[in-house]
This record gives structure tokens, C-alpha cells and sequence, in this order.
């Protein structure tokens, strides 16, 4: 069993570290026949070629099922007009497992007809297709679009008059068009009679009117780089990083090497950490795109990937059985120039970039948009040095082990420490499954239920630690001694600290580990707590599974927003965030909380959290066509994040953004920073500047 599984590890480790694009499904097209006469009709055959071990769904199954449907739309051109539907020759039926439907698929080959009715000389034949690819082999899906153009076909005979639209045609057009512009009666009472205001197009970043305000000076290039070595700093202190402490001491913790072989393994560990951080990075934000990076951090399968194994990892800690793979690659290494234990380490380096992925991309998001905007020198240094102080701590994690071997061993220990860090990997393995939970809307691990799940896993740690329990490898304790004594007394006072939370207490130290508020069954807190709150113009849309903390009422889609913001004559509050951002439940459970700055979001501004990780599809109409990469945005988040990247030039999260009647930014954008002094002031500043240009 262990074999298998570090095998698989292995595998999927090498695919992070090689950063390349996947394209297991190539398409071609053709024409039935190529000469054909006006009025007469042929089929349109488009042909895929699928990668062994690989899938594409068909379009012929319930579209609510989960899975994206193959899909081909036309340009609309008088010369012709759709006979029926998009046809798929022959697909397999499939049960999918993961989203619990029957659906249809094609393996190896793969062929869709639509039928057309020529009606011009002058055949024109365009369009675009979409759809999904599959591999069941690690479980990986990989969304694919493209274009066409038929070409080759002549026609004879007098053009004809099409007898009705075509709807496909018109229903394209329609979502193409612009986004409508504000109703004129939304905001005549607050506009002046001189202003007119067009349609949303986005926050205008008017530096103009921000001078001095940006604490980063971008023409430095020094100073970007001690500013990216600050943020390697700050993820080392983020919910998703800690995770991978106590994995990494207990994979370094081992018997059968030396002091001089221990401590060259963790300089190994560092510079993959560095190397993996630097070229993946950097590499899959250009070939990606700037929202490559944060729909891998929210997408359930890494997420559960990583779930799976720290799960893995604690009950091998715990006893459950031993993972010999590690062990036996450096056991061979002497034979072998030691390539196995090199991979060991380069694995749990590729695992510890993973796995921070949630807390660290947001952070680094800036980065990111540079690499894909074309640069090159500035952002690969910026990562480089990003990573470099990612990369030291971890290293001196590697070392501890090493200096942990010159301490006392009476009895067990050293596997007394494996046991305590195995309980710790157990409780942090939920925060992985709570960021797939809470981007999907599966509702399976609540507030409530996370905490619950804790009080019983740091319980019996307390247990352990007292010896009123013991694992298969554990010595009899016959004696406590202080240490344990006084771990186990601020287990059980963590215990303590979490049982308020069951009825609703913030535990705020903890928000970025914990599900968020509204998920929570019980809240006596909220029940308790006064009511009132800001005012706003309509029912927001998407409130059924999108809400803002602290009772506090707002909007959670942009052109919603600010026509509410225009109507009321106040600073809209944009508060770009994501189900997986644990940063953003930090800065809303510290800073937020706080009366000074509470009292400013319900009475000063209309607030909007737009949402970069939601995958809940769109109505058709409501797609847009993104002035960043020209591709269709078809989901919430998205629509949330190309608005992001192309009006901000930034992708990370948590990102709060201040913008008035006319769409202009007020004050410089705001991260994460749990300074509630500085978060006032950039309120205030906004407040500020509206007051200047409008009143």
C-alpha cells in the first residue's frame, strides 16, 4: 500500500514541478461535402482526438449534472442557417461518480455534427467550442476552448432570404452585448443635471488623484524586492502554511542518518522550496493567466488531493501503519547516488508549495498579473526573493530534527512527538476540505461541525499527553513529566477556548482555520446581537449562498452596487475576496469586527463583495467577453475576477477597493494588513476624496 501511494505522490509532485500546459484533446473540423448549392443543406463535422486515459464529456445529458458540456457556437452570418442541434455521434455512457449523475462521454475519438442550410453564395463559417477533458487516473479536469473557421466549400446558385432569425444566432449576439447601463432614475436624485454617467465599465485606478497614497514605489527596483521578501515573511504566519510544520519535522525526523546527512537534506529541501516557488510560479502565471493560479487554490480536486493526504500522513503518525517508501529510497541511496531520497525531499517540497497555495498565491498576486502582462526579469526575481524567505524558515524546520536527536530519549520519545504532530495533522487536514466545501456550496462541514471535530481530536491529545492513552508504538508512561504536563495543560485550555465557539463565540484566532459565521447551525451570538444595520436599495441577488459577516447587508454583484452607491450618494466598498481566502475571514474576524471600523461599513459606504472563487454558472445572458484575454467569463467568480485583473491590474485576495459615482478609485487599494488604525485611515481617506469630488 505505501509503495502505491508514494508512487502516486511522486507522479503528481513531478506534474506540479514541470509547470506544462496539458492539451489531451485536439480538435478538427471539416464539411460534409464541398460543393453544394444555395438552399441545399450539409453537416458540419467537428472530430476530437483524445489522449489515452482521457475523456470528453459530450453535450447530451442533464446540464445541472455538474460536468461542462461540449458546446459549439456559430458567428452569426446571413449565408447560412442552423438546422437543429449540435449532434454527438456515439458517445459512452458514463455514471460520474464525483457528481453522483449519468453522463456521456467520448474516449479516443470523438465526433459532433450540426446541420446547416446554406442560404448566400458568400459562405461565411465561424465560431468557437468549449468543453472538458477528464483523465481518471488522478482525477485532473482541464476546460479547453477554441476557434474555427470552415473554409473550402463553394457554392452555387441565388442567395436566399433566411424565412426566420436563426435563435442560436440571436441568443449569441445577445451575449455579447455590453453590460446595460444604469437606469437613469437610480441616481438622478444624487447626480448632478451636468453629470451623466455611462455604462459600468469598472473601477478607473486614477492615479492622478491618488499621488502619495501608494506605500509601494513600483520604479524602485530594490525596494519591490524587499517588498516580495516582506510578503514570504507574512504567508509563513498564514492559515495554510503552518499545516506543513509539523509534517516537515516529522518527515525529517529519522533514525538512519547521520548529523552532516540530516542537515544537507534540509539545504536540499530549502532550494527545491526556492526552485519550485521561482520557475512554477512565475511559469504557470504566463501560461495559465493571472486567474490560473487562484482557480487551482479553490478547485476541489487539489484541495481534496491534499485532504487525502495529511490524512494519510497523521494516521501513518498515529500508528495506523508505517510508510516505508521514504525510508527504503534512502536506504538506496548509497547505491544509487541517493536519487531516491533527492526525490523524497523535492516531493515534500512540491507538497509544501501546494499546499499553500490558497494563502500564498493571493499574496504574491501581484506578481502574478506582471508575469502574465509580459514581464519576465522583475517578476521571476520578485519571486525568487518571495520564496527565499518562504524557503529559510522551512529549512531550519528540516534542521530541527537534527538538534531534537541531541535531546534526552527516555522511552518513546521521539515517537511521542511523531504521535502529538500526527493529532495536529488530523485537525488541520479540514481546512483543505473546508475550502473545496465552501467554493462548491456543498455544505458539508460547518462551523459548527469543524469545531466540534477539534474539541475531540485536541481532547484526546490531551489525553495522550497525560498517558490515558496510548498508540501501537508507544512505551507504558509511567511517570508525566513536566513538559507533557504543561502541553497537556495548554491542550486542554485550547479545548476550553473552543467550546464557546459551538454556540457562536468568533474565536478569532482562529478565523482563518474555521468555516465561515453564516455557516454555523446554532449562532446564539448573532441571535443575541442588535440588528440594525446599513440600509440598502434592493434584494441583492446571489443572497441565498453568498453573505457578509457580522449582520452587516450589502451587494454581491458589482453593477448592483453601484447603482445603489449612486442612488444613496455614498463611497461604494469593494471587497474582492474568496471562498478559499483564509487571509479575507482574518481581516474580516480582526480587523472588521472592530467598532471604529464597523461603524464605517454600516453607516458610510454601500458594500459589495464580489466573490473571484464562486463556481456558480451564469445565465447565458449575463456572460461577458474579457478585455484581458478576449475568453468568454461564464461564473460568478470569473466575471468577479477578469473585472479584478483588468481594471486593477492585480488578482490578489483579500483586495479593497474604494470607488465613487464615476467608477474612480479614491484611495489606494487596500490588502491584507490587520492594522485597524490603517484600515480606518484608507476608510477615511475614500471618505475623504468623495466628499471632494462630488459634494
Amino acid at each position: 500500500m505505501s509503495r502505491v501511494l508514494f508512487s502516486v505522490i511522486l507522479l503528481f509532485a513531478s506534474g506540479i514541478a514541470s509547470a506544462q500546459i496539458l492539451t489531451p484533446a485536439k480538435w478538427s473540423w471539416s464539411p460534409s461535402k464541398t460543393s453544394v448549392k444555395t438552399g441545399e443543406e450539409l453537416d458540419l463535422i467537428f472530430k476530437v482526438t483524445i489522449d489515452k486515459n482521457w475523456y470528453v464529456y459530450a453535450n447530451d445529458f442533464d446540464p445541472d449534472c455538474g460536468p461542462l458540456l461540449t458546446t459549439v457556437t456559430f458567428e452569426p452570418h446571413p449565408s447560412f442557417e442552423l438546422v437543429g442541434k449540435l449532434k454527438a455521434i456515439n458517445p459512452l455512457d458514463k455514471h460520474d461518480e464525483i457528481f453522483e449523475c449519468d453522463v456521456k462521454i467520448f474516449k479516443g475519438t470523438g465526433e459532433f455534427r450540426q446541420r446547416i442550410k446554406v442560404l448566400g453564395r458568400e459562405l461565411k463559417i465561424s465560431g468557437e467550442y468549449e468543453g472538458q477533458t477528464c483523465t481518471e487516473v488522478d482525477g485532473k479536469c482541464i476546460p479547453f476552448d477554441g476557434e474555427f473557421t470552415f473554409t473550402g466549400i463553394t457554392v452555387s446558385g441565388t442567395s436566399i432570404e433566411p424565412k426566420t432569425p436563426d435563435k442560436k444566432q440571436e441568443q449569441l449576439t445577445e451575449t455579447k452585448e455590453e453590460p446595460a447601463p444604469v437606469p437613469a432614475d437610480s441616481a438622478k436624485s444624487e447626480v448632478p443635471k451636468t453629470v451623466q454617467y455611462g455604462a459600468i465599465t469598472g473601477p478607473v485606478l486614477d492615479k492622478s488623484i491618488l499621488e502619495g497614497n501608494n506605500d509601494l514605489d513600483d520604479s524602485s527596483f530594490f525596494g519591490y524586492l524587499v517588498f516580495a521578501f516582506v510578503l514570504g515573511l507574512i504567508s509563513l504566519v498564514t492559515p495554510c502554511v503552518f499545516p506543513m510544520v509539523p509534517m516537515t519535522v516529522t518527515f525529517f525526523l529519522r533514525d538512519n542518518q547521520s548529523r552532516k546527512e540530516g542537515i544537507r537534506n534540509a539545504i536540499i529541501f530549502g532550494v527545491s522550496i526556492i526552485a519550485i516557488y521561482t520557475l512554477a510560479g512565475t511559469l504557470f502565471a504566463v501560461l495559465l493567466g493571472a486567474e490560473g493560479l487562484n482557480a487551482l487554490a479553490t478547485h476541489w480536486a487539489p484541495n481534496l488531493f491534499v485532504f487525502a493526504i495529511f490524512i494519510v500522513f497523521a494516521l501513518s503518525f498515529l500508528g495506523l501503519f508505517e510508510i516505508n517508501a521514504p525510508h527504503q529510497l534512502v536506504n538506496k541511496a548509497d547505491q544509487k547516488a541517493e536519487k531516491g531520497g533527492l526525490a523524497g525531499i523535492f516531493f515534500m517540497a512540491a507538497t509544501l508549495v501546494l499546499v499553500s497555495f490558497s494563502c500564498t498565491i493571493p499574496i504574491v498576486g501581484n506578481v502574478v498579473v506582471m508575469s502574465a502582462g509580459g514581464q519576465i526579469l522583475k517578476p521571476i526575481l520578485a519571486m525568487f526573493s518571495y520564496s527565499l524567505a518562504f524557503a529559510i524558515p522551512f529549512t531550519l524546520f528540516a534542521i530541527f530534527p537534527e538538534w531534537m536527536k541531541g535531546m534526552p530519549k527516555s522511552g518513546g520519545w521521539l515517537n511521542s512527538v511523531k504521535v502529538t504532530l500526527g493529532f495536529l495533522e488530523l485537525a488541520l487536514a479540514l481546512k483543505f476540505f473546508s475550502i473545496a466545501d465552501q467554493a462548491y456550496h456543498w455544505g458539508l462541514l460547518d462551523r459548527d461541525t469543524n469545531i466540534a471535530l477539534w474539541i475531540v481530536i485536541f481532547a484526546l491529545l490531551g489525553f495522550y499527553l497525560l498517558g490515558k492513552i496510548r498508540t501501537p508504538h508507544d512505551s507504558p508512561v509511567e511517570k508525566v513529566s513536566v513538559p507533557r504536563l504543561i502541553l497537556a495543560t495548554l491542550v486542554f485550555s485550547f479545548v476550553i477556548y473552543l467550546v464557546p465557539g459551538l454556540w457562536g463565540a468568533p474565536l478569532k484566532a482562529l478565523a482563518g482555520y474555521l468555516p465561515p459565521q453564516y455557516t454555523h447551525d446554532f449562532d446564539l451570538v448573532s441571535m443575541t446581537r442588535s440588528t440594525r444595520s446599513n440600509e440598502i436599495c434592493d434584494l441583492p441577488k446571489y443572497t441565498d449562498f453568498l453573505h457578509l459577516p457580522h449582520g452587516l447587508n450589502g451587494y454581491f454583484d458589482y453593477e448592483q452596487a453601484l447603482a445603489c452607491a449612486r442612488e444613496q450618494n455614498k463611497p461604494l466598498f469593494i471587497d474582492f475576496t474568496g471562498h478559499g481566502c483564509t487571509n479575507c475571514r482574518e481581516m474580516e474576524a480582526v480587523v472588521w469586527s472592530d467598532p471604529a471600523v464597523l461603524n464605517r461599513l454600516k453607516n458610510d459606504f454601500v458594500i459589495v463583495a464580489l466573490y473571484v472563487d464562486d463556481k456558480t454558472l451564469l445565465p447565458e445572458s449575463e456572460w461577458i467577453t474579457s478585455r484581458y484575454d478576449d475568453k468568454v467569463k461564464k461564473t460568478i467568480g470569473k466575471k468577479n475576477a477578469d473585472l479584478q485583473i483588468a481594471n486593477l491590474d492585480n488578482n490578489a485576495q483579500p483586495f479593497y477597493v474604494l470607488v465613487g459615482k464615476d467608477e474612480r478609485v479614491l484611495a489606494w487599494p487596500y490588502g491584507y494588513d490587520r492594522s485597524v488604525e490603517k484600515f480606518v485611515q484608507f476608510l477615511e481617506s475614500g471618505k475623504k476624496k468623495y466628499e471632494e469630488l462630488y459634494d
